[in-house]
């Protein structure tokens, strides 16, 4: 809704000017503090502002300048998104206002003093967030009460249904379509980008749009980037999924569930992924992206995002009550998560091992394989010519037969090849044991934030490639990990991280870690 204002031709305007400043999901304005508007409207520095023309609005945080040589008195600089959103050219005239706070921040306040939301509350929040007339500030306020406060399973529901809202929803024409979802947590776990080719090859329609890593060092859109390109508009969608049956791109440019692309761009500096805000995300994108069914992944280990049986249980029921509701087919799995999956974290590291497994190679993690066709064989089997039991046997067929690897091939082709190659970072260094025996334990915490400290998920070519795994033997300088880094600054981060702790625990053989059984 435009809020009341009086009309255009009665205020002064101002020309924009387009700054090449990427201020990552934030309409960012910046005035002179000599500008006549800046003195006259008494703006100040971080205020929210309504920026007018043509009939159009959009809303901006204003940063003030001092420095002419960036934004002259005569002009309203605006950063890169705001500058694409308002679509006008530079030196257009505009008008400046003040915004004012969203209504929707009386119902974040209520949920900071613990109260319970309604669906219009979130509609409204979801609605103000989009529209991009929250600060980051205040996200970080309303994703800390949602986290601290808890959201009950209704409020989840209601959150789910109306970050759905805030954008597009695409429509395949297709009875079943079927996608299979990670909750994360454990580096490496690559299964999408194998489970999708085996799944399209079989005919069945998989279109797997991911979110960039939030915490993570690599997500699914991240590694798919070093093979092809992954910012699609709806039309390519459309245009590759008719063709190949699947792809396996990020969903931000198709417009679906923004509101979660904008929560992502706060949660991932403070590392926040609360349970209530991790099933709307999931479901709320997989709902926009028009799944009829779907399979959630969850891996539960001591230093994985679910470190307890329990949790998991009460995760799945939450995924199923939703889902039920939201009239998904939904099912979950519950899996090992001790341990990385696969050798790669980070993504050139990652889409090493996913085109090793594809292309069949000795070489290639047998466990990022062998998980990867436990979850596919769960997806053919919602082929209802397809019988229980059977669907790991036809997956593995379609994987050995080279078919996967020839529809992967293909989805690359038709998405597009990456604009530029991506390879692994030139500094290095081996973290090594320092002591005999075998490995009892793995950090998958710890090891992922080496990698991100290294550089990933933003440097593709920074990671961790890992050597060993629980249960192998060490001798004392045997090398347990590599640390790979483009640039200094990240490299000298991740190395002082391992001198303090190498998130190894080496030991005797019957103190190996207990691995979860998958059920």
């Amino acid at each position: 809704m435009t809020p009341p204002r009086e009309k255009t031709e009665t205020r002064p305007t101002i020309h924009i000017k387009k700054m090449a400043i990427d201020t990552y999901r934030e309409n960012v304005a910046y005035l002179h503090r000599e500008c006549p508007l800046y003195r006259a409207e008494g703006f100040q520095a971080l205020s929210k502002i309504i920026i007018r023309a043509n009939g159009h609005h959009i809303y901006a945080v204003l940063n003030v300048v001092d420095d002419a040589n960036i934004v002259s008195p005569e002009e309203l600089g605006l950063a890169a998104q705001a500058f694409h959103q308002l679509d006008l050219p530079p030196g257009s005239d505009v008008t400046v206002e003040h915004a004012g706070t969203p209504p929707s921040m009386d119902a974040v306040r209520r949920k900071i003093a613990g109260e319970r939301l309604n669906p219009e509350d979130f509609r409204h929040i979801s609605r103000d967030i989009a529209e991009n007339r929250y600060s980051r500030m205040e996200i970080a306020a309303y994703l800390v009460a949602s986290g601290q406060t808890g959201l009950d399973r209704d409020e989840i529901l209601h959150l789910t249904r109306a970050m759905t809202e805030s954008g597009e929803r695409l429509n395949w024409q297709e009875p079943m379509v079927v996608d299979k979802h990670c909750i994360g947590g454990l580096p490496g776990n690559r299964t999408s980008m194998i489970v999708v080719p085996i799944v399209a090859a079989h005919g069945m329609v998989m279109p797997k749009t991911s979110s960039r890593a939030i915490t993570s060092p690599a997500g699914t859109a991240d590694t798919m980037e070093v093979l092809s390109q992954v910012e699609l508009s709806p039309e390519e969608l459309y245009r590759i999924v008719r063709q190949e049956r699947g792809c396996l791109a990020w969903g931000g440019k198709a417009h679906l569930a923004p509101v979660d692309d904008i929560l992502i761009s706060v949660e991932r500096p403070l590392g926040i992924d609360s349970a209530g805000q991790l099933v709307a995300s999931i479901l709320s994108k997989k709902l926009a992206a028009g799944s009829t069914h779907l399979l959630i992944d969850i891996p539960v280990g001591p230093t994985a995002k679910v470190r307890h049986m329990q949790e998991a249980l009460q995760l799945r029921k939450l995924f199923e009550y939703c889902g039920d509701r939201l009239g998904i087919h939904l099912e979950v799995v519950i899996t090992d998560g001790s341990q990385p999956v696969g050798c790669g974290i980070g993504p050139v590291l990652e889409a090493r091992d996913v085109m090793q497994v594809l292309e069949n190679l000795e070489s290639a993690p047998h466990d990022l394989r062998q998980k990867s066709l436990r979850l596919a064989g769960r997806v053919l089997e919602f082929d209802p010519d397809v019988r229980g039991g059977y669907g790991y046997g036809i997956a593995r067929d379609i994987l050995d037969s080279g078919r996967a690897l020839e529809k992967m091939r293909a989805i690359i082709d038709a998405q597009g090849k990456p604009l530029a190659p991506f390879t692994l970072g030139t500094l290095t260094y081996d973290v090594c044991a320092q002591e005999a025996g075998c490995v009892t334990m793995l950090d998958n915490f710890h090891l992922a934030r080496v990698a991100r400290l290294a550089g990933a998920p933003i440097d593709k070519g920074a990671g961790v490639d890992v050597f060993k795994k629980l249960g192998d033997p060490v001798n004392i300088g045997d090398p347990l990990y590599r640390i790979y880094a483009e640039f200094t600054a990240s490299f000298n981060f991740a190395r002082t991280l391992v001198e303090h702790a190498t998130g190894y625990q080496i030991g005797a053989r019957d103190a190996v870690q207990r691995q979860y059984v998958e059920f």
